[in-house]
């Protein structure tokens, strides 16, 4: 069993989806530690509910992002994690938590990347007119929504589509291949050579095949 960290900065949807999986015992992990650097968000509210260590370490109150990141470090070794969760963290990571955790630093973007990297993944979907967009777990490396991919998902992108009706969409994907993808490391079955993402064995279930509505 792996022991999480979980880093939020809002409403924790993807917390909630990895908090069932292990309740269902589909996700062969437990959380440690779950920490916001936003007070009162309902993130928090859904680690208190499950029981679920939670605090708040406000990056306002640092003078820099090296010591928010020293002090989230601290925090996340305490709770013995093992692999990092970027689950609606709002902060750009630095050189402080990927040296701490090499190779263990996971994030969910709301496009399939390369595509439509950074802030309003989904309003760039729209604006731009693909038939298709998605979700990608990645790895996590210097540059933003840019480390090793390790699963994606697709949803389509309806002509009527907003940037909020694709939101919801794509985070009923998300909310599958996260999980997924955190079980996948659990069970050490991820290699990591160059950008390829290695996965031995059989691949787990993703959502259904990509199907254009009418």
């Amino acid at each position: 069993m792996i022991t999480l960290g979980v880093l939020i900065s809002g409403s924790g949807t993807n917390l909630q989806a990895i908090l069932d999986r292990i309740a269902d015992r589909s996700l062969d992990a437990r959380i440690g530690v779950v920490v916001s650097n936003r007070p009162d968000v309902k993130g928090l509210d859904r680690a208190g509910a499950a029981g679920v260590p939670a605090e708040v370490i406000d990056h306002r109150g640092f003078a820099d992002r090296a010591s928010f990141e020293t002090a989230l470090v601290a925090r996340l070794r305490a709770a013995g994690v093992e692999l990092v969760v970027l689950a609606g963290f709002d902060r750009l990571v630095t050189q402080v938590l990927l040296a701490a955790f090499p190779g263990r630093i996971i994030n969910i973007h709301p496009a399939l990347l390369p595509a439509f990297k950074g802030l309003h993944a989904q309003r760039q979907a729209v604006e731009y007119g693909v038939r298709v967009a998605g979700a990608t777990v990645h790895f996590v490396d210097a540059d933003v929504d840019h480390g090793p991919i390790i699963l994606q998902a697709a949803v389509p992108v309806d002509q009527e589509d907003t940037p909020e009706t694709l939101t919801a969409r794509i985070l009923a994907v998300e909310h599958q291949i996260y999980p997924a993808a955190i079980q996948l490391f659990a069970e050490g079955r991820l290699t990591v050579e160059g950008r390829h993402v290695r996965i031995s064995g059989t691949r787990p279930p993703l959502p259904p095949p990509l199907v254009r509505r009418a």
